[in-house]
């Protein structure tokens, strides 16, 4: 699968998928990896966090990190994306309103918790912004869902680049 179809299949999920699985480095180089809940801005995965948590203190100290997501039980159709971490922790601050399409993605699951969106906020004070770096094609056995998709899509002009690739 060519680096323009994968990019493809991965945008999706970044629009559809509830949790991404976010692997870190530990500071004595382990993998570090959790699912969380996220955002896709259109530019940055965007994760709200509790401060002092083992993925902040990783991505604070080597900002590399890797991110999957997609349906393993569908034939190992997921995606995978390297992107690079800007943390945010702002312990003497009030804590950043959570991102719009953070609220809209969340809110029942938030309300579930029983907080307040502003509570939650408060809890989850650090902002991860993961960009995007590269995107890599993986699948099963067979043709993925999402890629025959990102196909279709091809076929109907939308401008197809890897992440961080430019239009010549």
């Amino acid at each position: 699968m060519d680096s323009t179809a994968a990019a493809l299949r991965v945008e999706r999920f970044l629009e559809t998928e509830p949790v991404i699985w976010l692997s870190s480095i530990r500071p004595d180089g382990a993998p570090h990896l959790v699912p969380t809940w996220f955002a896709w801005d259109g530019e940055a995965i965007v994760i709200r966090s509790k401060p002092h948590a083992k993925k902040v203190r990783n991505l604070a100290h080597d900002p590399r990190a890797m991110v999957a997501l997609g349906d393993a039980e569908d034939d190992f159709d997921v995606g995978l994306l390297e992107a690079r971490a800007e943390v945010t922790v702002g312990d003497d601050a009030p804590p950043a309103p959570l991102p719009d399409a953070f609220v809209t993605k969340y809110r029942s699951r938030i309300a579930e918790l029983g907080l307040t969106q502003a509570e939650f906020a408060a809890t989850y004070s650090a902002t991860i912004r993961l960009i995007p770096a590269r995107a890599l094609g993986w699948h099963g056995r067979s043709t993925p869902r999402t890629w025959l998709d990102a196909v279709r899509r091809l076929s109907f002009g939308r401008p197809a680049l890897a992440f961080g690739a430019s239009a010549a």
